[in-house]
């Protein structure tokens, strides 16, 4: 498979596993976390989580700036590792739960986030770039959409199994001190401290604090304070887990280093200043064409990284939590995403290349235009899926403590299908296409200018929040089909031009 790739992909690909799994760990618990440690609202928690998907890609310019002005693109990406390592380092230390001091936690934990953000920053356009450069020399040059499609599996594969040790984490802790998982109970035992639970939320309140006690339950306030802090413990142990996978990732960096391009050494960058003396106009022309594209795909990224908001919440509260016989976590269908990552992009790869041999292969930006299509689709299968399941609005669930209508975990497994084949058809790709277009002085800028875009279309992830608890649940996910549609016909329009830069 990489047989007749550049001997460091699959090198920089296992050395982005820890990235990865700390990335899809957070995926799959942080507004989990916040909202059982904190107490905090969808709202509030969706806009915390905005934020900070916000920083991670939006720092990734400011890790390109650092590296392409230093040209010490390994030194910068080292420095990333190690930075991610401290920051769940700094969630991973366990405080008591309920909070003393709310406001003081919140910012300590707000404070973490950001520096797994900065780190991350550092981290990952400029490994990305390295990749691409590659793919610079004419021996390689034709396979660069295939070699980021495998880059993108292979470095997805850590992510499978995030969210598993991080459920698996916080469920040895649970069952250590006597309690079994409910995806109701921290917010009820939230309204039970504070008072604020409807009579029908108390009853089920006692009920279900009865079924995973192992002992008798005889002060329900007392239970929910000590469930409470358990649960949050393990999760606090969960980010820990995600530091081991940083710290294997960075062995695997430092042992594989010297098979990486170095944009420092005299070869390279005598090559790279040949080639920025290219004319203005096309400096310009390739600039405006990655501008043009960045702001579409803000779009479809407001939309795809709904995955770990709303999407979760749709999981804990309106999904049937049991399959085939087994009890499954709202936190698990984090898993979705990247196991259909690595196992359909061999199936997308054979795709393409059958298409190529038949001298019908689709260009890069014809491929990010099909893949926003595809997205649409998913989201018009939750749409249809929530209105004909005629589930009840966000704001009666919480009165009841849990929705009185469950759909099946089939049609968020599905969703993760398409939305998966989707991101397949966009995310390698247009990093494909940034390394390709870019001129080459500004490959690190470019490359955290897609991630720049990106960043600002999770800046936008709290809408989504807003209108799954306002609006009901089908229209919501209309919203996204919306988006995603918009982001195709754009994308569809520009074909031409578009093509023409990326020959």
């Amino acid at each position: 498979m990489f047989d007749k790739h550049p001997k460091g992909l699959l090198s920089a690909a296992l050395a982005n596993l820890g990235e990865r799994f700390g990335f899809y760990t957070m995926m799959a618990i942080l507004v989990l976390f916040l909202q059982a440690k904190f107490g905090l609202s969808g709202n509030d928690a969706g806009l915390i989580y905005s934020v900070f998907y916000f920083s991670i890609y939006i720092l990734a310019f400011v890790g390109g700036v650092i590296a392409d002005k230093t040209r010490n693109y390994k030194g910068t990406i080292l420095a990333g590792l190690i930075v991610m390592a401290f920051g769940y380092l700094m969630l991973a230390i366990p405080t008591p739960t309920p909070v003393s001091d709310k406001a003081f936690f919140l910012t300590v934990t707000c404070i973490g986030l950001f520096v797994i953000a900065f780190g991350n920053g550092l981290f990952k356009g400029n490994l990305q770039a390295l990749v691409g450069q590659m793919y610079d020399n004419d021996k390689y040059s034709g396979l660069r959409d295939s070699g980021f499609s495998l880059f993108y599996m292979f470095i997805n594969v850590g992510a499978i199994f995030a969210p598993f040790a991080a459920v698996g984490v916080r469920s040895w802790w649970l069952s250590l001190h006597g309690y079994v998982y409910n995806a109701d109970l921290p917010a009820l035992c939230h309204g039970q401290l504070g008072g604020t639970l409807s009579p029908e939320a108390s009853t089920l309140f006692a009920n279900l604090a009865a079924k995973v006690s192992a002992s008798p339950v005889s002060n329900l306030s007392a239970f929910a304070a000590d469930y409470l802090n358990v649960f949050t413990t393990g999760f606090h142990y969960a980010f820990g887990v995600a530091i081991l996978a940083m710290l294997l990732s960075l062995v695997i960096y430092l042992v594989n280093k010297k098979r990486f391009p170095d944009p420092a050494n005299k070869e390279l960058r005598k090559a790279s200043e040949s080639v920025t003396e290219m004319d203005v106009k096309e400096v310009k022309r390739r600039m405006y064409a990655l501008f043009a594209v960045f702001g579409v795909v803000i779009f479809f990224w407001f939309s795809f990284h709904q995955n770990g908001l709303t999407l979760t919440y749709f999981a804990k509260e309106y999904t049937n939590l049991s399959l085939f016989g087994m009890n499954i976590t709202a936190e698990l269908f984090q898993t979705l995403n990247p196991f259909f990552v690595v196992f359909l992009t061999p199936v997308i790869m054979a795709l393409f290349a059958a298409q190529r041999a038949r001298g019908k292969e689709p260009s890069t930006p014809r491929k990010i235009a099909i893949g926003m299509g595809i997205a649409a689709l998913a989201f018009v299968v939750m749409a249809v899926g929530s209105y004909f399941s005629h589930l009840p609005l966000h704001k009666e669930v919480l009165t009841l403590g849990t929705s009185p209508v469950k759909v099946t975990p089939f049609l968020l497994m599905f969703t993760y299908l398409m939305l998966t084949v989707a991101e397949l058809y966009i995310s390698p790709l247009g990093i494909s296409f940034v390394s390709k277009v870019a001129p080459p002085k500004y490959q690190g800028i470019m490359q955290g200018g897609w991630l720049g875009a990106t960043a600002i279309g999770n800046q936008l992830l709290f809408i989504g929040a807003v209108l799954y608890d306002s609006i009901p649940i089908w229209l919501t996910w209309t919203v996204f089909v919306a988006a995603c549609s918009f982001s195709m016909i754009i994308m569809f329009s520009m074909l031409k031009w578009l093509e023409k830069v990326a020959k």
